[in-house]
Order: C-alpha cells, then structure tokens, then sequence
C-alpha cells in the first residue's frame, strides 16, 4: 500500500518529465484517482477476507457497534494513505500552486471513497476474484470519464452527465484547483463536500451490511 502508489507516481514522474510542464499538470489530478483505486483492492480484498475467515463475526461478538468496525478500517487506510502521499510527492518534486496539504485531504477523500466501496463490495462477493471484477463495473468508468484525459465540456452530453454523478470527477476536479490556485477556492470546498457525502453514505451501507 506504501509502495505500489509510489511506484506509480514515479512511473508517471519519468513518462512526463521530459514534456514541459505536463507532470505537473497531470500529476496533481492523479491525487485523485490513485487513492481510489489501490484502497478498493485493499478495502474489498482484507475485508473479504476476514468475513470469509470469521474475524468479522468475532468482532461483532464485542461491545461495539457495526459502524465503529468500519470506521476503525477508514482510519488505518486513511493513514496509510496519507502516507503513501508524502512519499510519492516531496522526492518527486511535484509544484503546484496551492498548499501541498490540500493534495494531502483529497488525497485522504479518495482513500476513504476506494475503502468504502471495497468494503460495500466485499458484502456481495464470495472471493477475492470477483471483488475484483466490481473493479472495471464500478471504478474504471469513472477513471474514463473523470475528466483527466478529455475535459468534461468536450465530452458527449450523455458521459458528461454521467460524469456529473461520479465522485472520482470532483476528486480529480478539486485537485485541479489545489494545483491552479494559490488559496482554498469555493470549488475546491464543494467537491471536497461532495466526495464526503458519498464517502458518508456508502460507508453508512457498508456498516448495514455487517450483520451478527
């Protein structure tokens, strides 16, 4: 979990380093989308497993309530993540014009967003194999269509639109502020409430699906 988002942000660092600025325009939105995807496998993989091995149902048998179970999980993630963050961003020299904190709390949004979908998704699966087939059903479209490789107003209306029910779009989006403005725009803000709305209700679902 340290090492492969760093591995990826150094591929991305040599893939764009010699193409002007075009590693720091791409490399903050990256932010993004990284966190999503790798804390997705973590979150629906461990947490399948420990359904399957009966820990959860060991869990449940202690005085704690469903949702503190989930939010024991978002926590560890969440700080692995934040990790796996400052690793990948001060040696690789990434600029941006805003506070390089704001990279950290989107960053720790799209941990959240791929560990409450993991953990949603570990309740409908009976293996690893296929929590990994939700993968490329619930997590790639968004990667598509998030707005990284073609902006969302050249779009065709209709994935536009879908775009616009995606939290991995506002993601991408509020690192884009972060990484053009110097401050804390009001944009920034709402994709960053909007993400953990989204965050808040999938993990509220997740909890539903722990059961005694």
């Amino acid at each position: 979990m340290l090492v492969i988002p760093c591995m990826l942000m150094v591929l991305l660092k040599l893939m764009f380093g010699h193409a002007g600025g075009s590693f720091d325009r791409v490399g903050p939105q990256v932010f993004g989308i990284f966190p999503v995807i790798v804390m997705y496998l973590v979150g629906s993989v461990s947490t399948l497993r420990e359904r399957t091995s009966g820990t959860a149902e060991r869990l449940l048998t202690l005085p704690m309530q469903r949702l503190d179970i989930v939010l024991g999980y978002c926590l560890a993630f969440t700080f692995l993540a934040l990790l796996s963050t400052l690793l990948a961003v001060g040696p690789l020299g990434l600029e941006i014009k805003g506070p390089a904190y704001l990279l950290m709390v989107v960053a720790m949004l799209g941990a959240l967003l791929g560990l409450a979908l993991g953990l949603l998704v570990s309740a409908f699966a009976r293996n690893e194999f296929q929590a990994v087939q939700f993968l490329p059903a619930g997590v790639l479209p968004q990667f598509l269509v998030c707005g990284l490789f073609v902006p969302r107003d050249e779009m065709h209306g209709s994935l536009a639109a879908q775009a616009k029910v995606m939290p991995m779009t506002y993601a991408v989006q509020a690192a884009g502020e972060a990484a053009r403005h110097t401050g804390v725009t009001g944009v920034f803000v709402r994709d960053a409430l909007l993400i953990l709305v989204c965050v808040v209700g999938v993990l509220v679902a997740s909890a539903a699906t722990l059961k005694r």
